[in-house]
This record gives C-alpha cells, sequence and structure tokens, in this order.
C-alpha cells in the first residue's frame, strides 16, 4: 500500500460533463447550464434537459438508446422499475448505464470498526475479523458516466461484515460471500461531488453523503481520483489503481448489500447488483496509490489503521441497477 503525506496541494482541475453522452471527466461545477428542482424539499440544481431534469429516474430506455447508442441495454431490458416513496417520489431501482470503478481492500483495525458501528447495527452485523485483531476495509471510487442521475463521481468507505441474521467466521464467510460474489458490508464515508446524489442518497437511501469536488482522470496507466475537503477546498485524498492488462470480459454478476438506519432510527438494508462487463484484479502493493494528506478525511482514514492490501480491483466497465432500501425486519424474516 502506497500511503504517504503531503503538504497543501492547491491546484485542482475541474471536470467537463456532456449532457447527451458523457466525459472521462465529472464534475457539477462545470455542467454547462443548470435548472433548479425540489427533492424532498431540497433545493437541487441538476443538468437542464438532462435524463433527471426529463424523467425523475424513469427514462424510457429508448430514450437512452438514442442518446448513447453504443450501450448495451440488454440486462437493463430484464428489470422492472417501480415507483417507491423514499422521502420523494422515486423509481427503484435506479440505472446506472456506463460505469468505471477501481476498489482496493484492506484490513484495518477491528476495534476501531467496531466502535464506528452503531450499536443497533452490531446487533445484526459485525466486522469480519480476517485475523486476530484486523478486520476490511474496502476504499472504492466510481464514475458514474452516464445514469438516470445523470452523472457524477462517488468514494465509499465500507466496513466489510457479515449478512444480517448470517454467521460471522472470519475468512470462512468472506470466502463464502466470494464465491456467492454477494458481499455485506456497512458505510462509513460517502463523499460525491453532485447535489442531487448527495440528497437522493441521505434522503431516499439513508447513506453518509457530503457534497465535495470530486476529480476524476482516466490516464494512460491508471483512474485516478482527487478528493477535495469540503472545508478547506483543497485537495484532501488522492485514491487510484492501474489499468491492469490481464482484463476479462466474461460478465459477472456481483451483489453488494449495506445494512444501516433509517431516518426513524429503523434498522434497514439496501443492495445493488452489478454488471461487470470488463474486470481485472490484483495482489500487488504497486496497484494501488492512496495518498493522504491533513485534511478531515485523510485523517479518518488514518484512524482505521490500514494495512495490507488484500485485493485490488480494476473494473473499468460495468453497469448497476441499485435497489430502494427495505425494513431488516423483512430480510430476516425471509430468511
Amino acid at each position: 500500500m502506497k500511503v504517504r503525506n503531503i503538504a497543501v496541494v492547491t491546484a485542482i482541475f475541474l471536470n467537463t460533463i456532456a449532457t447527451a453522452s458523457w466525459a472521462q471527466e465529472t464534475g457539477e461545477s462545470e455542467q454547462s447550464e443548470k435548472t433548479i428542482i425540489n427533492v424532498a424539499g431540497h433545493e437541487v440544481p441538476v443538468m437542464k434537459g438532462g435524463l433527471y431534469d426529463r424523467y425523475r429516474s424513469n427514462p424510457p430506455l429508448s430514450v437512452v438508446a438514442a442518446e448513447s447508442p453504443e450501450t448495451d441495454l440488454s440486462w437493463f431490458k430484464t428489470l422492472e422499475k417501480t415507483k417507491v416513496d423514499i422521502g420523494f417520489e422515486s423509481y427503484s431501482p435506479n440505472f446506472y448505464y456506463e460505469n468505471s470503478r477501481v476498489t482496493a481492500i484492506y484490513t484495518a483495525d477491528l476495534d476501531r470498526l467496531r466502535q464506528l458501528m452503531p450499536a443497533e447495527v452490531l446487533e445484526q452485523v459485525r466486522p469480519l475479523k480476517i485475523w486476530p485483531g484486523r478486520g476490511l476495509i474496502a476504499l472504492t471510487a466510481y464514475a458514474y458516466h452516464y445514469c438516470d442521475n445523470d452523472s457524477y463521481n462517488e468514494i465509499a468507505i465500507s466496513i466489510i461484515t457479515n449478512k444480517p441474521g448470517g454467521s460471522n467466521l472470519g475468512p470462512i464467510t468472506l470466502l463464502s460471500q466470494i464465491r456467492a460474489k454477494s458481499f455485506w458490508g456497512y458505510v462509513l464515508k460517502l463523499p460525491v461531488n453532485t447535489e442531487l446524489a448527495r440528497v437522493r442518497g441521505v434522503v431516499g437511501y439513508n447513506l453518509p453523503k457530503w457534497l465535495t469536488e470530486i476529480n476524476y482522470r482516466d490516464e494512460d496507466e491508471s483512474l485516478t481520483f482527487e478528493i477535495t475537503d469540503s472545508e478547506t477546498g483543497k485537495v484532501d485524498v488522492v485514491f487510484g489503481g492501474k489499468k491492469l492488462a490481464d482484463v476479462s470480459t466474461d460478465v459477472a454478476m456481483v451483489t453488494n448489500s449495506f445494512t444501516n438506519i433509517d431516518h426513524e432510527g429503523s434498522l434497514t438494508y439496501g443492495y445493488a447488483v452489478s454488471r461487470q462487463l470488463r474486470h481485472a484484479s490484483s495482489t500487488s502493493d504497486d496497484a494501488v496509490t492512496l495518498t493522504l494528506s491533513d485534511g478531515s478525511l485523510s485523517n479518518y482514514i488514518k484512524s482505521l489503521n490500514l494495512g495490507s492490501l488484500v485485493k485490488y480491483e480494476y473494473v473499468p466497465n460495468f453497469q448497476s441497477a441499485l435497489y430502494a432500501p427495505k425494513p431488516l425486519s423483512t430480510l430476516l424474516e425471509s430468511d
């Protein structure tokens, strides 16, 4: 793992967003024209004429096909959207048509991970103990190039846990999740770079999102994300991974689920199903770069006492369907 302290970084490169397709770099601050819409009582700027402005999470696939003719929509045609009330009217699942991500899974201090989880959640799930005193943290950077919410970038820091109601046997449980391609976690941090993504995530999905600049660079040999400290306006965290050569084009279906607490204090769960079209992985420390400064998110990551890199995932092309959260009791009853 490459983690090093850096001095203050002052240059922030903004992004350019296309309205009818997607760009390699996305950022809300340079959208050419915006309109204000109301989402759950929040005045939210969105791309004028974008998918969300026109269709509020329910665009016809014929429109998506016309705007992005090279996108494979075959999987989305097999999924049915339903109208839901998640603090505002929306549709589930939310579709993500063209996306890229990099994920680094590290060992972390197990006691610290337990401290960061609410007591109510710990009654149902606990961090997986990979070996004595060590749990697992997944650090994931997403670039959603084209989706029902237009386009945005997101950084997720999550504790890997057992499934609610399921056993927690550490490495055995982890291997079981790997075989099933179905993973469970508790999301600690989730900065995003559009207000639409923030409001929808906080109100609708009970997720710890806040708004800040996240600069995405698709470079010759790597994908890199620069996360700005929302308080200081300076680059805080730089996270990226190499473009691995041995990329598989075999479609892989992966489910990522999370447990959390809704605005009424009740336990809920949500999940996203991803269709990975191009993907590769590595266990080499050299595959990942994580550069920390003295900002708030950097200090938070330092407090996790990250250790060995367990796995790096390079997924330059995937699609996803994010489902609205449900009461955790419905999952436990079904099992």
